[in-house]
C-alpha cells in the first residue's frame, strides 16, 4: 500500500512474537507545522514477549514480597480473584494513580448525600430472586481458587498510603459570576493544586463558626467592611482547611410519621426551644410563626446547614474554564455551544486513503460445492461414524457426541417433518422460503446444528434466538418484533428445552411480550421419512440462508439476511484465511448461535468436515481450564475463545501444570478489537510460552452481523507485515486522529491489529458523520467491506438496507470511487495499517460524542475499573453509556458494588472515579451511579444487557444504592447569563418612548364604569354600609333563606332567613357588650369552623362598632403546630376578645396546646348559649374609611400579612360581583370555599347579604369525605353560579375520575351552571381546570364555565369571570421570553411553548396597569411586568406584615414614575401582562385580558434570568410516575427541589437523575440539591398554594425528615 507508506512505515522485528510497528509522520511537513504538535518521527521501542515474560515475572515477584499484606487487606473483602483486570494494564493503573496523587491534599469538602437509614437497607421487591447463588456467576464473572501474579492486576489496589486510606474528594468546577448573580457555571479544561505535606493535613483544625452581626457597629460603611473582612477571611480558612463532619440533615427529633392535613400544612415544622430572646418584636414574632431554632441567626439571617455550606464552597473553587460569553438561548446556538471547534485540534494530514484490498481467493480442490453439500459428503462417505460435536458437561465428561452421519439422518428426518407434518398432528405446514426460530439453550448444541441444517436442507430459513426465560426478559420485547417482522410462526426447540419455557396453568406458553403466536414444534423422537422421499430441490443463490440478529445502541433488534452464496463465499474464506483442513479438532467456548461462534464451530466446521468440542458457560464457570484441558486432550489445532476465556484461563493456576498447548496453531480471539483484548493476550501468551504456545498461534479478528468476518490474523503470521501494535494518543482519537503517543505516556492506548482483510476482500474506511467520504490514513473512521462474505439486507427495512448495506465511497471532491462495488458498514471504527492491517479503536454503539470530542465506552470502563477494582466493583460488572440533555451528550456510569462497601467508601470511589476519567481523558461524567450486586439487567448469557440497563435508567427503574449527579462539571453549553448594562443605563421614560415609536400598546386596562351599573332608586333605598343592609334585609324580606349550611351526607345542617341571621347577629352583639366589655374600635378575633355561626359572629361584631378578625380553628390532628398558628395570629392582631364555640374552645385549652412564651389566651366567649336579648341600636359607622374588619393570612412566600378593609370598600367589592356576576336574590350561588380570608371570606360572609341571593354553604373539609358532595348539590339545587378553590376542584378530579357513570345515574346534571370560578392567588392552573372540565362533561358541564378569579393581599377581588363576560383567553408565550421578561406569542405546540389561561375579567371599577417593578414605569404589552391595580375596592393598608424587611411600605401607594404619574395604585406582588383579545364585550369594547405568569417574591432569579418556580415544578412533576407534588425554590444561588416520593423509598433515588436532566432540558438551568420527602410534607395552605417559603425554612432548619437529599455537583 502505497498510500500508507506516505504517512507510517513499519519496522519489523524478526525471530520475534511481534513485529512492532511505529507510525512515523511525513517530513515534508512545514516547520511551524513540526513546532506546533509533538514529533511523533521518535521510534517506540520494540515489545519483546520475552522482556514482557520477564517484566511479569518480576512484578510477581515483587507482589510476593512487598504486597502480602495488601493481598491479606484484599482477601477479607474477596476471597477470589475475578474477571475485572482483564480491562486492566499497568499503564492504565499508573495513569490513574497519578491523576488522583494530584488531588490527594484537597481539602474533604464536597458533601455526603444524606440518606435515610431505612434507606440503606431497603430492597427492591424484584431484587430477592438477584441475589440467590444460582444467578451470581455470569458470563463475565468465575469463581476461581489462587491468582495470577503476573496479570497486572494487584497493582490497581496498591498504591501509597494516601491514595488507599485518605477520602479523596472531587475538586470542585468553578462558578463564574455574572453581574454579582447566577448559578454554578462549569467548562472544561483542569487546574492542578500542588499538594502540601502530608503533616499540614493533621495540623488542620476546623472552621470556626461566623460571629452574628454586632450591635457595636455604629454605622453602614464599618457593617460593610466588618462583613466584607469576615466574608473574605471565611474563604481563605476554606481554602486551607478541611470540614468537620457535618451535621445530618435527615435528623429529626419531632417524629417525622404525623402527617398533617393537607388544608393544615403551612405552620408544619416546629420545635421552638423555651425562653428564647429576640433583638426585635418583629424578629421575634416572625421566629414564633415560623418556629425557627434559636441558632438560627448568623450571616444572612438564615440557618444554613453545613452541607449546603460545604457545596456552595466546592463550587466556588475554579476548576474548569468560564462559559462561553455570548450565547443566546436559542436552540442553534445551544446546539453550536454544545460542539464547539477547538482551533488547536489535532487535523487529519495523511493522504486520502485507497482500497485494502486481501489477496486472491484461492479455493482449495475436494471442497463441497455448497454447506448442505458438506453434511450429505461426509455423512454418506465412509467417514460417516467421524464426530462432528462433543459437548462437555458439567462434570466434564464428554456426555453427548455427535457423528456426520447422525447429523445427515436427524437433519433430513426434521426437515421431513418440518414440510409434511409439523409435529406429526396436522396443526399446518411451512413452505420453502418460510423463516423459523431456532429456540435451543446454550448447553444444546448438537440439537441446534441438526435443526439448523435441516432447516438448511428443507429450504427454510432459520432465525436463530434465545431461550426466554420470563414473560420481561431484557431485550425480549424486541425480539418479538424481530419475530414478527420476518414472519415467523414456527419455533424449533428440544423436549428438555421446552420443559423449561414458562407455562400458563393451562400448560400452554405464556404470550411473551411483543411476541407473535408461535407453533412450538419438538424436534426430538420424530418419524424418519420414508424412502422415496427426496429433499426438496436446492434453492437459488440468491436466496435467503439464515438471518442473524443484530442488536443497536439502543436496543432495537434488526435481522441481517445472509444469502446461501455469501455463507458459501463465508466458508471458503475463512478455510482460506485459517488453513481449516478435513479432520482438524476444534476447541469452542463462544455462543454457537451468533457471530464467531456460529461462523466457524456450526458452518466451516462442517463445511471443512472438522470435530468441534463445545464447552458451554456453566462449565467454564465451574472450571475455567476445561478449553486448555481438551486441546491438551484432543491435541486440538483451533481453539475459538474470547479475551475473557483467555484470562479465565490465567486464573486457574492449579490447573496450568497439566496442560500442554504443542498442537495449537491458531488460538482465534474473536474480541480482538476491544482494547483490553492486547493485555489479555500478552498474558496468556507469556504464561503458556513455556506450554508449547507459538506466539504466531494467538490470531486476533474483527466482526460485525452485517459485514461478517472483517478482518483475520492469519496463523502462522506468514508475510512482512503479518503483525503489528501502535501506542496512540488518546487525545488525538478523541478528535478523530491518530496520532503516536510515547510508550510510557499515562494518556495512551495500545493497540493491536485485528489482521489483514479476507482473501477476495476490500476494506474502506469512510467518515462516521453525513456523506460517506473516504477518510485519510491518519484518520479513524468506520470501517466498510466489499466481497462476496457479507450480509445481504436487514429483513423489511429498506431504508436501513440502503443506509448500511449499499454504501457507496465517496472521494473528497463528491466524485464515487473507482470500481462499482458497494461496501457495507461494519459498525467498527479505526483505520487502515501498513500491509492491510486493519486497527479497531472502538464501535459506533459504544462511541460517545461529548463536546464535540469523540469517547468509547470500552476506555472508559477500564479507567473505572483502575480505581481501586478489587473494593468496589462487583465482579467488574460496569455499563457505561451517554444520555442526550441540552444538544448534547452526556456520560452516564452505572456499576454494581460490592455488598461490603459502607456508604462513605462507595462515595469517596466515586469521587476518585470522576477525578480519574477527567485527568485521563479530559471530560467529565454525568452521572455516577451504584446499583446492588447482580441488579443490572443480564443478557441470555449472564453479561449486562446495556441497552435495557439504559432504559430503565432513564425510565427511573433502575433503583440505585448510591448516585452522584456533576452537571456542574460536565454541562458547558448554558445559555448566555442576562447582563445588567450598569454603564449604559436606560431610564423607564425612554423606554415608555421606545415603545411608543415602535407601535407597542401601553399595558392599561379597566372595567365597566361603576357610577352607573346601579338602579339609582333602589342605590337610595339601599343602606350604604355592609351591617344596615343585614338589618333592612331582615325587615324587608324577613323569611328570605339565606345561607344554607350542608353537611358531608348533602343534608342540610343550618339554615337561616335573613330574619334569623339577623337576631343571632345582635345576640352576639349583646354578649360582647354583656361580658364582654367591648368598645368601639375593638379587634374580636372569630375562631369559628365553617358555618353560619361564623356568619353571625361577623355580623354581631358589627354591630356594636368592633373589628372582627377570622381565623381559622387549630386541627385535633395537629394541635401543636397550628395552635401556634392561631396564637400568632391573635397576637399580632391585638384581638382583645376571642369568639368561639365549646368544641374549638377546648382545643384551645387542652393539655396539648404548649406555648414557649407562657402567655394565656385572651378572655374567651362561648358563643353556644347566647343571651335572647336585642340590641338597643346598632353601630353607624360615621365614614366609610373606618374599619369593617381585618382580613389575615400567610401568603405564599411565607408573610403573614393582615389588611384592613374599610366599610366603603367592602360595600364596593359586593356591588362589584353583583354586577359582575348578575346576582340577585332570586339566584342560589354554591360556595365550596374557606371563609377566612380573601376573596372566600367576601363571598362567604359579605356577598349573599349585599346581593340577597341564597348561598349554599359547603366546607371543603366536607368534600374531602365525600368528593361528590360539591356537584350533587350544586345538581340539586340548579345552582347558576359556583365558586370553589384548587383543593376542591383537585379532590374532585381525582376523587371522581371513576364515578361518572354512578353519578349520571344518580341524576347528577351540571347542565345549569353558568359559571365555575377557582378563586385564587396565583397563576391559573390550566392543566387542571382542562381536566375538570373534560371529565365532568359527561354530566352536561359545558367547557365555557369554567374559569378563574385572581386576587392578592392589596386587592381580594382584581378578576372575576362574569356571566355575560367573553370565554376565558388561552395564549401560548415563549418561555425563554419570560425569562428575559418578554412575552412572545407563539403557536400551540411550538417548542418551549407555555400555556397560560386568563384570569377573569376585570371587576367593575377596576383599572390595571404592568409597570416595571424596579424602575415604576409602565411596560408595554411585549413586557412582563408587576400587576398595579386602582379601584374603589382596595384595602386601605397593611395592618401589620410579619417577615417583612421594609420593602412593602409603598404596596398601597405606588405612582408611576411614566405616563399618568399623578395616580395612585396598589402593587400586587404579582407578575403579569395585558393581552387585547379579538373578544367584543357587552358594552362593545375590546377585551383586554390579564394574564397571571407567578407571584413577584417567589420567582428565582438564576444567571441573571427569571425563572418561575410552577414552571419547574410541572417539568419536575412530567419526571416520574411517583411523585406526587413538588415544590422549587432558590438558596444562594442554588435551586432546590423538593419531591414527594408516592412510592417505596428504595425508589427515591431513581428520581435524582430524571429531575436533574428534565430540568436541565427544558429550563436550560441546574438544580443544586434534590429532597426526596414523604408525602403530605410540601405545605400547602387553605387554598390550595404551596408554601414555598415555610418549606425552605423547614428543609434549611433540618425538620423536613428527607428521604434521601442529593447534591449535585
Amino acid at each position: 500500500m502505497t498510500t500508507m507508506t506516505a504517512w507510517m512505515k513499519i519496522r519489523r522485528s524478526r525471530g520475534k512474537r511481534n513485529s512492532t510497528m511505529t507510525f512515523q509522520m511525513v517530513t515534508s511537513r512545514r516547520k511551524d507545522t513540526r513546532k506546533r504538535k509533538r514529533d511523533f518521527s521518535s521510534p517506540m521501542s520494540p515489545r519483546d514477549p520475552s522482556q514482557a515474560a520477564s517484566h511479569h515475572a518480576a512484578l510477581h515477584a515483587h507482589q510476593q514480597s512487598g504486597g502480602a499484606s495488601s493481598r491479606c487487606r484484599r482477601s477479607e473483602h474477596r476471597s477470589v480473584t475475578t474477571h475485572e483486570r482483564r480491562y486492566l494494564s499497568e499503564v492504565r493503573q499508573e495513569a490513574v494513580k497519578e491523576a488522583l496523587a494530584q488531588y490527594q491534599s484537597r481539602p474533604k469538602n464536597l458533601p455526603l448525600p444524606s440518606k435515610r437509614s431505612s434507606v440503606m437497607t431497603a430492597r427492591s421487591p424484584d431484587r430477592h430472586h438477584r441475589d440467590s447463588d444460582s444467578e451470581d456467576s455470569d458470563e463475565d464473572s468465575v469463581t476461581a481458587e489462587g491468582s495470577l501474579g503476573s496479570s497486572g492486576g494487584h497493582s490497581g489496589s496498591q498504591g501509597t498510603p494516601e491514595v488507599t486510606r485518605t477520602p479523596l474528594l472531587l475538586p470542585p468546577p468553578q462558578v463564574p459570576s455574572h453581574s454579582g448573580m447566577g448559578t454554578p457555571g462549569s467548562s472544561s479544561g483542569s487546574s492542578h493544586h500542588t499538594p502540601p505535606h502530608p503533616m499540614q493535613q493533621k495540623q488542620q483544625q476546623p472552621l470556626p463558626p461566623i460571629p452574628p452581626h454586632s450591635n457595636r457597629l455604629s454605622n453602614g460603611e464599618d457593617d460593610e467592611r466588618t462583613r466584607r473582612e469576615l466574608s473574605e477571611m471565611t474563604d481563605l480558612m476554606r481554602n486551607i482547611t478541611s470540614f468537620p463532619q457535618p451535621p445530618d440533615v435527615t435528623n429529626n427529633t419531632g417524629g417525622g410519621n404525623n402527617r398533617p392535613p393537607r388544608d393544615d400544612r403551612i405552620t408544619r415544622y416546629s420545635g421552638l426551644a423555651p425562653g428564647r430572646q429576640s433583638s426585635s418584636d418583629s424578629d421575634g414574632w416572625r421566629d414564633a410563626l415560623y418556629n425557627f431554632p434559636e441558632n438560627w441567626r448568623g450571616t444572612g439571617r438564615w440557618k444554613v446547614s453545613n452541607k449546603i455550606q460545604q457545596l456552595l464552597n466546592t463550587l466556588k473553587r475554579p476548576k474548569r474554564r468560564p462559559l462561553p460569553e455570548f450565547y443566546l438561548d436559542d436552540e442553534e446556538d445551544l446546539e453550536i455551544a454544545a460542539n464547539p471547534k477547538d482551533p488547536n485540534a489535532p487535523k487529519p494530514e495523511g493522504m486520502v486513503m485507497t482500497p485494502a484490498r486481501g489477496e486472491q481467493l484461492v479455493i482449495p480442490a475436494g471442497l463441497p460445492r455448497s454447506v448442505e453439500d458438506a453434511v450429505y459428503r461426509y455423512g454418506s462417505s465412509s467417514g460417516y461414524k467421524a464426530p462432528v460435536a462433543t459437548i462437555l458437561d458439567a462434570n466434564g465428561k464428554l456426555s453427548v457426541s455427535l457423528t456426520y452421519g447422525k447429523l445427515l439422518s436427524r437433519s433430513q428426518k426434521m426437515a421431513y417433518n418440518l414440510l409434511t407434518r409439523l409435529g406429526g398432528r396436522g396443526e399446518g405446514n411451512v413452505m420453502p422460503g418460510d423463516r423459523v426460530a431456532l429456540v435451543y439453550p446454550n448447553n444444546d448444541p448438537v440439537s441446534f446444528m441438526c435443526a439448523f441444517y435441516a432447516c438448511l436442507q428443507a429450504g427454510l430459513v432459520p432465525v436463530p434466538i434465545e431461550v426466554p426465560l420470563s414473560r420481561r426478559d431484557a431485550g425480549s420485547q424486541q425480539i418479538g418484533f424481530l419475530l414478527g417482522s420476518c414472519g415467523v410462526s414456527v419455533a424449533l426447540t428440544s423436549e428438555a428445552c421446552f420443559k423449561g419455557i414458562p407455562k400458563t396453568s393451562a400448560g400452554e406458553v405464556v404470550s411473551f411480550k411483543g411476541w407473535p403466536k408461535l407453533t412450538w414444534f419438538i424436534t426430538d423422537h420424530l418419524p424418519k421419512p420414508p424412502k422415496d422421499w427426496q429433499i426438496p430441490p436446492r434453492h437459488s443463490d440468491d436466496s435467503a440462508a439464515y438471518i442473524e440478529y443484530s442488536t443497536d445502541k439502543d436496543g432495537s433488534v434488526k435481522g441481517v439476511v445472509v444469502t446461501r452464496s455469501a455463507m458459501l463465499a463465508h466458508c471458503r474464506t475463512l478455510t482460506s484465511a485459517c488453513n481449516y483442513t478435513e479432520g482438524e479438532v476444534a476447541v469452542c467456548v463462544l455462543d454457537f448461535k451468533r457471530e464467531v461462534g456460529l461462523w466457524h464451530s456450526m458452518l466451516c466446521s462442517v463445511f471443512n468436515g472438522m470435530h468441534v468440542i463445545f464447552i458451554p458457560y456453566s462449565v467454564m464457570k465451574v472450571n475455567p481450564a476445561s478449553w486448555m484441558q481438551m486441546i491438551t486432550r484432543f491435541k486440538a489445532s483451533i481453539a475459538i475463545v474470547k479475551s475473557r476465556d483467555l484470562h479465565w484461563g490465567l486464573l486457574a493456576t492449579k490447573d496450568h501444570k497439566d496442560v500442554s498447548l504443542q498442537s495449537l496453531r491458531l488460538l482465534l480471539v474473536a474480541d480482538g478489537a476491544n482494547p483490553w483484548s492486547l493485555s489479555s493476550c500478552d498474558q496468556f501468551l507469556a504464561v503458556f510460552q513455556s506450554k508449547g504456545l507459538r506466539p504466531d498461534a494467538i490470531c486476533p479478528c474483527a466482526s460485525s452481523p452485517e459485514a461478517l468476518t472483517v478482518s483475520v490474523r492469519r496463523p502462522g503470521h506468514g508475510g512482512a507485515n503479518a503483525v503489528g501494535r501502535g501506542v496512540l494518543s488518546m487525545q488525538g482519537l478523541s478528535f478523530g486522529v491518530v496520532r503516536v503517543d510515547q510508550e510510557n505516556s499515562l494518556t495512551s492506548l495500545t493497540l493491536q491489529d485485528c489482521g489483514q482483510v479476507l482473501p477476495g476482500a476490500m476494506i474502506v474506511v469512510i467518515k462516521l458523520e453525513g456523506v460517506p467520504f473516504l477518510c485519510r490514513t491518519d484518520e479513524v473512521g468506520e470501517i466498510c467491506v466489499a466481497g462476496g462474505a457479507v450480509g445481504d439486507q436487514y429483513w423489511g427495512l429498506q431504508g436501513m438496507t440502503n443506509n448500511t448495506f449499499k454504501v457507496q465511497p465517496l472521494l473528497l471532491d463528491s466524485t464515487p470511487m473507482n470500481g462499482t462495488s458497494t461496501y457495507v458498514r461494519t459498525g467498527l471504527l479505526g483505520f487502515l495499517g501498513p500491509g492491510g492491517l486493519v486497527f479497531v479503536c472502538g464501535s459506533r454503539d459504544g462511541l460517545m460524542t461529548v463536546t464535540g470530542r469523540k469517547h468509547n465506552t470500552d476506555d472508559i470502563i477500564a479507567t473505572v475499573l483502575a480505581v481501586e477494582p478489587m473494593k468496589f466493583i462487583y465482579r467488574g460488572r460496569i455499563a457505561v453509556f451517554s444520555h442526550k440533555v441540552l444538544r448534547d451528550e452526556r456520560i452516564c456510569v452505572i456499576a454494581e458494588q460490592r455488598p461490603d462497601c459502607s456508604e462513605e467508601e462507595s462515595f469517596q470511589w466515586m469521587s476518585r472515579v470522576l477525578q480519574a476519567v477527567d485527568s485521563i481523558h479530559q471530560v467529565g461524567i454525568y452521572c455516577l451511579a451504584l446499583v446492588p450486586p447482580n441488579h443490572l439487567p443480564k443478557t441470555p448469557l449472564g453479561g449486562i444487557h446495556l441497552s435495557e440497563t439504559r432504559k430503565k435508567f432513564l425510565e427511573g427503574s433502575l433503583h440505585p444504592a448510591n448516585v452522584l449527579m456533576c452537571p456542574h462539571t460536565c454541562v458547558t453549553n448554558l445559555p448566555k447569563p442576562r447582563e445588567v448594562h450598569h454603564g449604559n443605563y436606560v431610564g423607564p421614560a425612554s423606554v415608555m418612548v421606545g415603545n411608543l415609536v415602535q407601535g407597542n400598546r401601553l399595558a392599561s386596562a379597566q372595567g365597566r364604569d361603576m357610577g352607573l351599573m346601579d338602579d339609582e332608586d333602589g342605590m337610595r333605598r339601599h343602606p350604604q354600609f355592609i351591617a344596615d343592609i343585614l338589618k333592612w334585609r331582615a325587615s324587608t324580606t324577613e323569611n328570605h333563606e339565606i345561607l344554607t349550611l350542608l353537611n358531608s351526607k348533602g343534608q342540610v345542617a343550618t339554615s337561616l332567613t335573613c330574619a334569623q341571621l339577623h337576631k343571632k347577629a345582635e345576640r352576639v352583639g349583646c354578649l360582647l357588650l354583656e361580658k364582654g366589655h367591648i368598645n368601639t374600635g375593638d379587634h374580636v378575633a372569630l375562631i369559628y369552623p365553617p358555618g353560619v355561626d361564623l356568619i353571625a359572629a361577623f355580623y354581631g361584631c358589627l354591630y356594636v362598632g368592633a373589628v372582627p378578625v377570622t381565623i381559622r380553628p387549630p386541627h385535633p390532628q395537629n394541635l401543636q403546630s397550628t395552635v401556634n398558628t392561631v396564637r400568632t395570629v391573635v397576637d399580632v392582631s391585638k384581638s382583645s376578645i376571642i369568639l368561639s364555640t365549646l368544641t374549638v374552645i377546648k382545643l384551645l385549652k387542652s393539655k396539648e396546646e404548649k406555648f414557649d412564651s407562657g402567655k394565656k389566651w385572651a378572655p374567651i366567649l362561648d358563643t353556644d348559649d347566647l343571651p335572647k336579648k336585642r340590641l338597643p341600636s346598632i353601630y353607624k359607622a360615621p365614614t366609610p374609611e373606618m374599619i369593617a374588619y381585618l382580613d389575615f393570612s400567610v401568603s405564599t412566600t411565607g408573610m403573614l400579612a393582615g389588611i384592613k378593609m374599610s366599610h366603603g370598600a367592602a360595600t364596593s367589592l359586593c356591588l362589584s360581583m353583583k354586577v359582575a356576576c348578575e346576582l340577585y336574590p332570586s339566584r342560589v350561588v354554591a360556595l365550596c370555599l374557606d371563609p377566612y380570608c380573601g376573596l372566600g371570606l367576601a363571598l362567604w360572609v359579605l356577598s349573599s347579604v349585599y346581593s340577597g341571593h341564597q348561598s349554599i354553604l359547603i366546607p371543603p373539609g366536607e368534600v374531602e369525605l365525600n368528593p361528590s358532595l360539591w356537584l350533587s348539590a350544586v345538581s340539586q339545587y340548579k345552582v347558576r353560579d359556583t365558586f370553589c378553590s384548587y383543593g376542591v376542584m383537585e379532590l374532585c378530579t381525582k376523587g371522581l375520575g371513576s364515578s361518572i357513570t354512578a353519578l349520571k345515574q344518580r341524576g347528577v346534571n351540571l347542565s345549569c351552571v353558568r359559571t365555575c370560578v377557582v378563586v385564587a392567588e396565583e397563576r391559573p392552573r390550566v392543566q387542571l381546570t382542562s381536566s375538570f372540565s373534560k371529565l365532568f362533561s359527561g354530566l352536561g358541564l359545558s367547557p365555557r364555565a369554567v374559569s378563574t378569579s385572581f386576587g392578592c393581599r392589596v386587592n381580594v377581588a382584581i378578576c372575576l369571570q362574569g356571566a355575560s363576560s367573553p370565554d376565558p383567553t388561552t395564549v401560548f408565550v415563549d418561555l425563554r421570553s419570560l425569562r428575559h421578561d418578554r412575552v412572545t406569542l407563539v403557536e400551540r405546540g411550538a417548542p418551549h411553548s407555555l400555556c397560560l389561561m386568563e384570569s377573569g375579567k376585570l371587576l367593575p371599577g377596576v383599572k390595571v396597569v404592568i409597570a416595571n417593578p424596579d424602575t415604576k414605569g409602565q411596560c408595554s404589552d411585549s413586557h412582563l411586568g408587576e400587576i398595579w391595580v386602582q379601584c374603589n375596592h382596595n384595602a386601605s393598608g397593611y395592618f401589620t406584615v410579619y417577615g417583612d424587611d421594609g420593602t412593602s411600605n409603598d404596596h398601597f401607594n405606588a405612582q408611576l414614575v411614566t405616563g399618568s404619574t399623578g395616580e395612585v395604585y396598589a402593587r400586587t406582588g404579582y407578575l403579569g401582562f395585558l393581552r387585547r383579545t379579538e373578544s367584543v364585550q357587552a358594552d362593545g369594547e375590546l377585551h383586554d385580558a390579564v394574564f397571571v405568569v407567578g407571584a413577584l417574591d417567589e420567582t428565582v432569579i438564576l444567571r441573571g434570568m427569571r425563572y418561575h418556580p410552577i414552571d419547574i415544578e410541572m417539568t419536575v412533576m412530567r419526571c416520574h410516575k411517583k411523585i406526587s407534588e413538588c415544590a422549587v425554590f432558590s438558596w444562594t444561588n442554588l435551586l432546590v427541589v423538593v419531591v414527594e416520593l408516592d412510592g417505596a423509598e428504595y425508589e427515591a433515588l431513581d428520581l435524582v437523575p430524571l429531575i436533574t436532566s428534565s430540568v436541565l432540558e427544558e429550563h436550560q438551568v441546574i438544580v443544586g440539591v434534590i429532597v426526596v420527602v414523604d408525602p403530605g410534607v410540601v405545605p400547602i395552605n387553605s387554598r390550595g398554594e404551596k408554601q414555598r417559603m415555610h418549606l425552605r425554612d423547614g428543609f434549611l432548619a433540618d425538620q423536613l425528615d428527607p428521604i434521601y437529599v442529593a447534591y449535585n455537583m
